[in-house]
């Protein structure tokens, strides 16, 4: 009997670099936004615009992007859809990485710790209040965003990856729905109401200023995106084709302005960002949509970029990690040395630190990239593929009915 499966095979390698160009810009708004380089530095680094500033709204990017390759991977398979080997699939791509930076951050605050007690680190000892032991297990099982703590914890940027794992069920489970009704049109109708229902809970029953959540309802926030992208491919599906190459160029460039200009907006009007995953459906619709437009498409090929996609994840996920590194570096430094390189140009010793966290977040997201994500993925799915093999080869298995 032949099982069914779920395949993530359309690739489209310019929505790759927009994926890697948001996560760079998440790293940036972090080094220029956090309090330990704010209070070391006597001036800002030279590229502090408010795009940066406000780059943490580009997580809702993300959401939408997975929204749109979930989507796109159903296309032709819906009647074969798995959940399990789409969430084993789904596990694969996300655990390996998360895991590994998780005993990282505990490796860390441990030998801080011993240094701290050993009297070589001068520093407050860390109490593990809010990295303790119960957000710790919740981490490990990607539920520290899920409302069981409302405080970050350990590898913070992995709260997005809690709330976007365990929508990836709900995605799932409402694809198993429509495949039960027998159209896919249920799971568009299904998006439609998670994503509507999501934002009108936010905006006025939480009666959010922002889009800003986190472990405060966060997964309604990744709902709110994620199945917006999921509905991007229906519309994109039903977008007419004869459209002038001119206009089409036209047509990106402007949704991409309109994107960079909603994120720069965020910092004076935080009400923008309710807004901001619709443009960047947009933007990203229009990508998919004309694939061979002249001037966006092809910029997004570049390899850099390319190279850049290809590791976003990795990206995201260590650079906490190596900027906390950075802070303790900016502190061995001292003031001394850092006046005196900013009295040579004003903002010097703060870019230079923006410049060397980047290259370092970039080398060690390559080594994570190739031999955490990729061999840790391949080892995630034939375990489960192994056990499945196990199981269907057990005498209760093969005594089992066929249908």
């Amino acid at each position: 009997m032949t099982q069914p499966v779920h395949r993530e095979k359309t690739h489209v390698l310019a929505l790759d670099s927009i994926r890697g160009i948001a996560a760079i810009s998440v790293v940036i708004h972090h080094l220029i936004l956090m309090p330990t380089f704010l209070a070391a530095f006597p001036h800002n680094a030279w590229i502090n615009w408010s795009f940066f500033r406000s780059a943490w709204l580009l997580v809702d990017l993300f959401f939408v992007l997975s929204g749109i390759v979930m989507s796109l991977s159903l296309q032709g398979e819906f009647g074969q859809f798995s959940l399990r080997d789409f969430m084993v699939r789904r596990l694969a791509r996300v655990y390996p990485l998360h895991v590994v930076m998780l005993f990282a951050s505990l490796l860390f605050r441990l030998l801080r710790i011993g240094l701290v007690t050993a009297g070589l680190v001068v520093a407050v000892p860390a109490a593990f209040e809010v990295n303790n032991a119960y957000s710790f297990v919740l981490n490990l099982f990607l539920l520290h965003s899920m409302g069981f703590i409302d405080y970050l914890s350990w590898n913070a940027p992995s709260w997005s990856i809690s709330v976007e794992f365990y929508t990836y069920l709900v995605f799932g489970l409402v694809v198993l729905f429509a495949q039960r009704l027998r159209s896919p049109r249920w799971l568009y109708l299904g998006a439609a109401l998670l994503v509507a229902g999501s934002w009108l809970v936010i905006v006025f029953v939480l009666q959010k200023k922002s889009l800003g959540l986190q472990t405060d309802f966060g997964i309604l926030r990744c709902f709110t995106s994620f199945f917006l992208g999921v509905l991007t491919v229906k519309v994109v599906d039903g977008l007419p084709r004869k459209i002038s190459p001119a206009l089409q160029g036209a047509l990106q460039f402007a949704a991409m302005i309109a994107s960079v200009v909603v994120v720069a907006l965020v910092e004076a009007y935080p009400a923008v960002s309710f807004i901001a995953p619709l443009t960047f459906a947009i933007f990203l619709g229009s990508l998919l949509a004309f694939p061979d437009a002249a001037l966006v498409p092809r910029m997004l090929v570049a390899r850099p970029l390319v190279w850049l996609g290809r590791r976003s994840y990795s990206v995201y996920m260590v650079h906490a990690l190596v900027v906390l590194f950075a802070e303790y570096f900016v502190r061995a430094v001292g003031a001394r040395s850092i006046n005196a390189l900013d009295s040579i140009y004003a903002g010097l010793p703060a870019t230079l630190n923006l410049v060397i966290s980047l290259a370092a977040v970039l080398v060690v997201s390559n080594y994570t990239y190739l031999y955490v994500e990729v061999p840790g993925g391949k080892f995630v799915r034939q375990l489960f593929r192994s056990r499945r093999v196990e199981f269907s080869a057990s005498p209760a298995a093969s005594a089992r009915p066929s249908n």
